[in-house]
């Protein structure tokens, strides 16, 4: 499950446009941590009543571990800058939600675990699938603990069920954006007040690509291609007639006319819209927990297949800094945070009696003191193989989850983490190109077949093909090495 709006920018891309930051600490950020006290960062906003959850949790973490943790939250929106300029400046902390993992990792920002995850997190560590080892691994050593869970992922478009029913919409044979067509036209005619497509700034339109760096540049394998070669996704066949098909729906006024701009959300608990797309894994099983997460029914359709990649490898990483003056205590909490069904559950779920209760068959049942906002969320926070699945998940989905898992396939980029330092200039350059286009296309703003062409002219002068050239050479060298 993911919001359509980026609200955080993450990858290479954020990096090669980050401003010289200053030597300065992140102003929110208090005293380092001790060796009684492991300081971590997390992505978010704090819940509310978190502190009674954590000292509960801590209860546990310092019988294991010696040690009690200390859980910071930066918001989304803060959090790219912030921990740039920890980064930057070396400020002490112990364990962090990571922010640009591969090039933090290149910059020797993070600690090498590769031994100390096996011998101080050794429980969580074996439960881990090995396309997050490999997905994680720089230079054969691996700088994070990945939270187990969606390990493979694939894109559907989302459908507000109540109005498939009011005008007896049939979506099973949704399998492109072009086939959205005649549903979002019944939408758009009889439902003045609902936005047939919900799309904004950040929305990205899919297709059987893999990225190199990240969908918002123009570096790409094409899956129904040769996946030997690296390719500007702008040019393969797929993603062009789905960026023509979002251009038709924007001239028929199915997305919002200021769609590239707007950040407006679309609750998924809402009203408001008909159809969204998603991104969906494992352990969403099916439309269950959207479903569940929305409190209306809803219904899916898959637009790309199911794939191991880097970017669901790396999705939640929890890192270790490398000027931690506690790396093993650090590693144990993670360790304890990863394997022990009571900790996790208590984080996830919130406080055990009131929000939820243990069922005999080991379960989650969800109480009336229930509330979204007074816990953490699964999927970055800890191993969603021990969280207790809720009361509606039965034992054949959760059969379904595992076996989907093991024979997942993997992404042919699955381990290749790009090296820029001789690049940096043109990826920039490359950048600030992409800013002038990108949501005009995804969006359906922008005629695809006027806007590439002209984009494309520009990107050349950007560098774009001696950064081509150079992933190539790093990509052929990974599959030659990788046979």
């Amino acid at each position: 499950m993911k919001k359509w709006i980026k609200v955080l920018t993450t990858g290479i891309l954020a990096t090669v446009l980050l401003v010289s930051l200053s030597a300065c600490g992140s102003s929110d950020s208090a005293k380092g941590s001790d060796k009684d006290t492991i300081v971590m960062y997390q992505i978010g906003d704090k819940p509310e009543g978190f502190d009674k959850l954590l000292a509960k949790a801590n209860e546990t973490i310092e019988k294991e571990t010696g040690a009690k943790l200390d859980m910071r939250f930066i918001s989304w929106g803060d959090y790219d800058k912030k921990m740039s300029v920890m980064v930057s400046s070396g400020e002490n902390y112990d364990i962090a939600f990571a922010n640009n993992y591969v090039i933090n990792a290149q910059k020797g920002a993070y600690a090498d675990l590769t031994e100390l995850l096996p011998k101080y997190a050794k429980e969580a560590y074996d439960q881990l699938d090995p396309a997050y080892i490999k997905g994680n691994s720089i230079n054969g050593k691996l700088y994070a603990m990945p939270v187990n869970g969606n390990v493979f992922a694939q894109q559907v478009l989302t459908f507000n069920k109540q109005y498939l029913d009011k005008y007896n919409l049939d979506v099973s044979n949704v399998n492109t954006y072009a086939d959205l067509e005649p549903l979002l036209a019944t939408i758009k005619k009889n439902e003045k007040s609902v936005m047939p497509l919900a799309a904004g700034q950040g929305f990205k339109v899919e297709a059987e690509l893999e990225y190199p760096i990240e969908n918002g540049m123009p570096f790409a394998v094409d899956l129904k291609g040769d996946t030997t070669k690296i390719v500007n996704q702008f040019d393969t066949t797929e993603l062009r007639d789905n960026l023509r098909a979002m251009h038709g729906f924007y001239k028929k006024g199915y997305i919002a006319q200021d769609a590239a701009t707007n950040t407006t959300e679309y609750p998924l608990d809402g009203a408001t819209w008909f159809a969204r797309q998603e991104t969906q894994g494992p352990y969403d099983y099916g439309d269950m927990l959207l479903t569940q997460v929305a409190g209306q029914e809803l219904v899916s359709r898959p637009i790309t297949n199911p794939s191991k990649t880097n970017a669901q490898s790396q999705m939640a990483n929890f890192v270790v800094s490398s000027n931690s003056k506690n790396k093993e205590k650090a590693v144990e909490v993670l360790g304890v945070l990863n394997s022990n069904p009571d900790v996790l559950n208590t984080l996830v779920y919130g406080e055990e009696g009131k929000s939820w209760e243990k069922t005999d068959n080991g379960h989650a049942k969800i109480l009336d003191g229930y509330k979204a906002n007074n816990h953490l969320s699964a999927w970055n926070t800890g191993n969603n193989k021990i969280l207790y699945p809720t009361a509606n998940v039965t034992d054949d989905m959760i059969k379904t989850r595992d076996d989907s898992i093991a024979n997942a396939t993997q992404s042919p980029l699955l381990g290749f983490n790009v090296k820029t330092d001789s690049i940096k200039t043109e990826l920039s350059n490359i950048a600030n190109v992409m800013n002038q286009y990108i949501d005009g296309l995804n969006t359906g703003t922008l005629d695809p077949d006027k806007a590439i062409p002209e984009m494309n002219k520009k990107l050349e002068k950007a560098g774009y093909e001696k950064v081509r050239k150079e992933l190539q050479k790093q990509y052929d060298a990974f599959l030659k090495e990788n046979k």
